[in-house]
């Protein structure tokens, strides 16, 4: 997707609701000074140019039992099989993003697993028969700092 034009008040309604996504509409509305039922069609409209792609709600992965956080690159076989391969990959719940990349990989995916068994038991019993010619995993220790991306207001110049 390519970069779409925001004016001033798309821009402030992105800010505020990347600081909160459950900001509701009306105290955007009084912040930016503009109805709530212009914020709705702003933020429809928003939505439909790709420019939002949906809220989430952020759940310390640890406090449901997913102890352990990987980072896996995978080589594949066959290129070929590409899209094979990441279908699969979308069907294994613990998987939760998956990067085509340049470099080594092929594949780079970022998964959650209970520990360091249920980790093994994903990679022996659910990756390595993608059609994988190998995989290397990372282990990450701890997540120091997760944030939004910021939102530049490119219509001041």
């Amino acid at each position: 997707m390519s970069q779409v034009q925001l004016d001033k008040l798309d821009i402030k309604i992105l800010q505020m609701l990347s600081d909160n996504a459950r900001m509701a509409y009306l105290e955007i509305a009084r912040e930016c000074g503009v109805s709530g039922a212009a914020i709705h069609q702003r933020v429809t409209k928003l939505v439909n140019m790709g420019v939002i792609k949906g809220s989430e709600t952020n759940i310390d992965p640890a406090s449901i039992g997913y102890e352990t956080c990987a980072y896996i690159g995978f080589y594949l076989k066959d290129p070929a099989t590409l899209k094979d391969v990441v279908d699969k990959l979308s069907r294994i719940p613990e998987v939760v993003e998956c990067h085509f990349t340049t470099g080594q990989y092929d594949i780079f995916i970022k998964l959650y697993a209970s520990n360091n068994d249920h980790l093994l038991h994903l990679i022996h019993e659910k990756l390595q028969n993608l059609g994988l010619s190998r995989t290397e995993t990372l282990i990450s220790f701890q997540e120091v700092f997760k944030r939004p991306l910021p939102i530049h207001d490119y219509t001041r110049h």
